[in-house]
């Protein structure tokens, strides 16, 4: 059940919401990634990737919110919790412990990587389902493929 009346049909709102809830939780994965990267980096160019670091995590967190917005919008209720995200990101899991600092750059793009190839399948399947949504998507992929750029640059593996 749902407090907000959807524009959608209930078969476009279900596609809608399944492509805003994966997203959610990818999103919402990064900036937790992202934050432990930043806990746990050391090596030469520490300060710079750690302030970077800084910046994804404020992205990924203001990405989320839009995408959770969007699934209320349209009648979905967006679920952020802990075991949510654990359970359905399908990001790649980020290393326990101290990490140096060109480890974690390689890591960052192996992991926008994903991000990316799972956002650009939300763009698809939202194609007919709802041209808004995928405007999000693609906008939102857009800022990841730029920031994916940002990491490769730095990457010196």
């Amino acid at each position: 059940m749902s407090v907000v009346k959807s524009p959608l049909s209930e078969e476009h709102q279900q596609i809608a919401g399944e492509a805003l809830q994966g997203a959610l939780s990818d999103l919402l994965d990064l900036s937790l990634i992202a934050k432990q990267a930043h806990w746990n980096l050391y090596g030469p160019r520490f300060r710079s990737i750690h302030l970077q670091l800084d910046e994804v995590v404020t992205a990924a967190r203001d990405y989320a919110d839009t995408v959770a917005e969007r699934a209320a919008a349209v009648g979905v209720s967006p679920d952020g919790r802990v075991a949510t995200v654990a359970e359905s990101s399908g990001l790649p899991t980020f290393p326990e412990g101290w990490i140096q600092d060109g480890r974690v750059v390689s890591v960052l793009v192996e992991v926008y990587e994903v991000l990316i190839n799972r956002m650009r399948a939300r763009i698809e399947a939202t194609e007919k389902a709802d041209a808004v949504t995928q405007d999000l998507f693609i906008s939102l992929t857009a800022e990841l493929e730029k920031e994916n750029w940002m990491f490769q640059a730095e990457n010196q593996d």
